[in-house]
């Protein structure tokens, strides 16, 4: 059916999905689920690991089913508007390996018809290290510059995520870094076509992009006083 990694019929099946989102539906169609998208997310993240061990040693690829670098179909409803109980999406997150979540600085693919992308950054970082970003932007802005405006990472990424509509808490509102300041996440986004997310050729883009945002992650991790 496919070489062992994301081929068309992911795709087809995700489109099918967002047609029929019932866990009816899903159930019936668990087969083709395993076969079309789960085994060959697996497949990705178990070829990408050795890759990963070379350009950034302390995040990891697990190609656990479950409670690994795979992030799980259903969704939490219990809380949304949106009662839809599968997502519609492959999301594949390469946690640094003291973090125990998604707020952690981390890697990212997100697969999803019409919206792929790689991500990298932390998303909703916890409190304290939040202010540990911010404490180190505001006291090495040369620094952060550099990486935030790093051109291999410009070329392929752009900033993303939430930000405070006021300064926070302890800066000035006239602090040259302010809107920097002000960002609630620390992400940046690569967006893909459809096409790029097909076969073994995901793993070469996956590892250039992720090289190419190493000052943006090892400047993160510093502030987050995490080995990179």
């Amino acid at each position: 059916m496919n070489d062992g990694y994301f081929a068309t019929e992911t795709l087809a099946f995700l489109t099918q999905l967002e047609a029929n989102n019932t866990r009816d539906w899903f159930n019936d169609n668990k087969a083709r689920y395993e076969e079309q998208v789960r085994g060959p997310a697996l497949d990705v993240i178990a070829s990408f690991a050795p890759r990963l061990a070379e350009f950034a040693p302390r995040f990891r690829a697990d190609a656990r089913k479950v409670g690994g670098s795979l992030m799980r179909p259903y969704r939490d409803t219990r809380f949304s508007k949106n009662k839809a109980p599968i997502k519609l999406n492959v999301g594949i997150q390469f946690r640094h390996d003291l973090g125990k979540d998604v707020h952690a600085p981390g890697y990212y693919l997100h697969v999803q018809p019409g919206n792929c992308f790689l991500g990298v950054g932390s998303w909703h970082p916890e409190p304290k290290a939040l202010a540990g970003i911010r404490e180190a932007i505001d006291a090495s802005p040369i620094r952060w510059l550099a990486a935030r405006d790093d051109g291999e990472f410009c070329s392929r990424f752009s900033l993303s995520g939430d930000s405070l509509v006021r300064p926070p808490k302890g800066y000035d509102k006239d602090n040259p870094m302010l809107e920097d300041l002000k960002r609630k996440d620390f992400i940046a986004v690569m967006n893909l076509r459809d096409d790029q997310v097909l076969g073994e050729s995901l793993l070469d883009r996956m590892e250039e992009a992720y090289q190419a945002a190493d000052p943006f992650m090892r400047f993160l991790c510093q502030a987050m006083k995490v080995p990179f």
